[in-house]
């Protein structure tokens, strides 16, 4: 945000000195701080661009105005306050998918898939309880990593615990769609953990957990877009270091929501075809 006085111009003229303030989500310092950088490089752009003419005097003066930056939810710019929350959605993600796909893939091998489709439960109730005790796994992995980066890391805890919990329901249930997903196409083992990986290392990569998200180019950023991963660590970052509450989280719930109906769809599709 950036906050330009009401007065700036007669200060200006009068030469001042006014002062402009940006103030940058510094959640993630490596952005905040590439920005903030840029920033203080407009100060020179405008004194050669701008003043000229009945203004030419001010360009004489390099500090006609001046910038100054205030980082909000990171002040220190410490770079944990943005690794550690993301790691809590890439361990879940890891977790939950690999988990699913191998244990699903591993029991369509031993056979005992085809016992329990011949069995008078639809496959839609098939995957709903493979995935409901994954749910309560996922909740306590959050747990144990919250409390170490807390005790370990210091990491802020700004938000409320309940909202915490019941987003990150969404997001595991997603990952766990997406190994049953995997499971329903892959033969063996073996190419089900293959495919996790390979589902998994976009969400590594064009998350925001490694790069600025906004840094990124356009086909990343698109890509990225339709990882659940991304928002999920938008959502932990806001819960942790914001205080963030469900309006302020909305805009990163619907779009994982979106997500597990999508994949919802197409398991529901394939598993059964899979399996003849």
């Amino acid at each position: 945000m950036v906050n330009v006085p009401t007065d700036f111009t007669r200060k200006l003229l009068r030469g001042e000195q006014p002062i402009i303030l940006i103030e940058a989500d510094a959640a993630d310092p490596t952005a905040a701080n590439g920005a903030l950088g840029a920033a203080q490089g407009i100060v020179q752009s405008v004194v050669k661009k701008d003043f000229i003419g009945p203004l030419a005097y001010l360009s004489g003066n390099g500090d006609a105005f001046s910038i100054q930056a205030h980082k909000k939810y990171n002040p220190e710019g410490l770079t944990r306050y943005n690794i550690v929350p993301g790691i809590i959605g890439l361990i879940l993600s890891m977790t939950t998918v690999m988990m699913t796909a191998l244990a699903i893939t591993r029991e369509r091998e031993r056979g005992n898939m085809e016992n329990l489709l011949s069995s008078p439960v639809t496959p839609l109730e098939i995957m709903t309880g493979k995935i409901v005790p994954y749910i309560l796994i996922g909740h306590i992995q959050i747990t144990i990593i919250i409390g170490l980066a807390i005790i370990m890391f210091n990491i802020p805890f700004l938000g409320n615990p309940f909202i915490l919990y019941v987003a990150a329901i969404l997001f595991i249930v997603a990952n766990l769609i997406v190994g049953v997903t995997i499971s329903s196409f892959a033969k063996n083992q073996l190419q089900a953990m293959q495919m996790a990986i390979f589902y998994l290392l976009p969400n590594i990569l064009l998350s925001g957990f490694m790069f600025p998200f906004a840094g990124m180019p356009q086909w990343a950023r698109a890509l990225g877009s339709l990882l659940p991963l991304t928002y999920f660590n938008r959502c932990m970052r806001g819960i942790l270091l914001k205080g963030n509450v469900w309006s302020d989280l909305w805009p990163s719930i619907w779009p994982v929501g979106l997500f597990c109906i999508v994949v919802m769809l197409i398991c529901t599709k394939f598993f059964h075809r899979t399996l003849d």
